[in-house]
């Protein structure tokens, strides 16, 4: 994998003055309106907040918390943080009180941004009263000094901020339904590798001059959109970012985007497929499908009414998809690829490619990715996109590496010989027998 000297700031900071007063970020505000914000605006707001953060003279490398559903003013914080000093605690925006007091707590956060929310009545209740807090445009009602406040009382912070390579740029708290969440620590680092590494995938798909045009839906506070999404679109910087208004407005903030990439998750592509077939039941589909005269017609008609009619790379991820979908969306001609990846190693591990790829396996290694497979069947993986640690859990650490530095994921896999990877399991839902055998 090609890398540079480069991190994700130094990339940011370049995008900042040649593409000044290009479209970066796009956040519909309501009733049909959108907000869109150039670099040069994206930038001034999140050097003013940075400098704030600044002025509140928390400890190199504090962790500032960002409760919130995916917003322009997202991105715009996580820079703040970053250009301060500090390291973002992004929280999963659906979590209960008393797991956003968990995190606050064990993270130590000295700050919290609040931001678009659909239950913040339930979530509130976990935020320390002495904790200093600033509401993000969109938020539900609070007490908490608005970020515009403080944007138009604050001068920005000059110059291009230097973080070291080993600075822990994120703490991802992974979604606690599994138990108690632990934090996974991420570098500049590693973050910028991923990035580059991930926005080079991209271009083989889109071309190498065309612009990113992104619909950002899938939780930011999750590894797998803050990767592909924000970290890919920071450094290309030829890149358009629109956001996902509501539910109910789905379709319509896809149509608004039509982006050339679109990752998502399993639940919504059999979504788009049920929605589909309520339109049009299956059996009239295919018989239109197997009429040369019409196929294409219907196949351009069904993706443009999904918003996806421009898309050149279409992922799936973060959960298994039946095969047979993957197949019944290539036969519509959408160019729909699995992967595999993880919080652990920044959702790069796995992805299928143009030449290697079958409905059923989660890809081949992406480049800088060495695997393996263990005795017992355990995928094994090193990657650029590997974490550092987990945050005060050292007894973890110890036990999630092998001895030579490789990470237990966890889950059980195939390799076949093209290379492609097959899930086919957990490895804790193996056992040995007396004899020596794993069941």
């Amino acid at each position: 994998m090609a890398t540079t000297n480069k991190l994700i700031l130094d990339h940011i900071f370049e995008n900042e003055a040649s593409k000044a007063d290009s479209i970066y970020l796009t956040q519909p505000i309501g009733g049909g309106q959108v907000a869109d914000y150039t670099w040069r605006q994206t930038m001034d707001q999140a050097r003013r907040m940075a400098a704030h953060i600044k002025s509140q003279n928390f400890e190199p490398g504090a962790r500032i918390a960002l409760l919130s559903k995916n917003s322009a003013h997202f991105i715009m914080a996580e820079l703040a943080i970053w250009m301060a000093g500090c390291t973002t605690v992004a929280i999963f925006p659906t979590e209960t009180a008393d797991t956003v007091k968990y995190v606050l707590e064990h993270s130590g956060a000295s700050m919290l941004f609040v931001g678009k929310l659909d239950i913040w009545d339930q979530q509130k209740g976990g935020v320390p009263a002495n904790l200093p807090c600033v509401a993000l445009p969109l938020s539900p009602k609070t007490s908490y000094e608005s970020w515009d406040s403080v944007i138009k009382r604050t001068q920005p912070l000059a110059g291009k901020v230097k973080r070291n390579p080993t600075d822990i740029a994120i703490l991802l708290y992974t979604s606690g339904s599994t138990g108690t969440p632990k934090g996974v620590m991420h570098s500049f680092e590693r973050v910028s590798r991923v990035g580059e590494g991930m926005l080079t995938e991209l271009k083989k798909y889109i071309g190498s001059e065309t612009d990113i045009r992104a619909l950002s839906y899938l939780p930011l506070a999750h590894v797998f959109e803050r990767a592909w999404v924000e970290f890919t679109t920071l450094i290309a910087g030829t890149a358009h970012v629109y956001f996902a208004e509501s539910l109910d407005t789905f379709v319509a903030d896809l149509n608004r985007a039509r982006p050339n990439v679109f990752v998502s998750v399993p639940r919504l592509w059999l979504k788009f497929q049920q929605g589909v077939f309520a339109k049009m039941p299956p059996a009239k589909l295919d018989k239109l499908m197997k009429i040369p005269i019409l196929r294409s017609i219907v196949k351009k008609k069904i993706l443009k009414g999904l918003g996806l009619d421009k898309v050149l790379l279409a992922g799936s991820g973060s959960a298994p998809i039946p095969p047979e979908l993957i197949s019944w969306y290539r036969r519509l001609g959408l160019n729909l690829m699995e992967g595999y990846g993880m919080s652990e190693d920044m959702a790069f591990s796995h992805m299928s490619t143009a030449a290697v790829n079958a409905p059923g396996c989660v890809g081949v290694p992406m480049p800088g990715v060495l695997v393996k497979i263990s005795e017992e069947g355990e995928i094994q993986i090193k990657s650029p996109g590997q974490l550092v640690g987990y945050y005060k859990r050292p007894d973890l650490d110890a036990e999630s590496f092998t001895a030579d530095g490789y990470f237990k994921t966890g889950d059980r896999g195939e390799r076949r010989a093209d290379g492609l990877l097959k899930i086919t399991g957990r490895v804790k839902e193996i056992f040995k027998t007396s004899k020596g055998e794993y069941v």
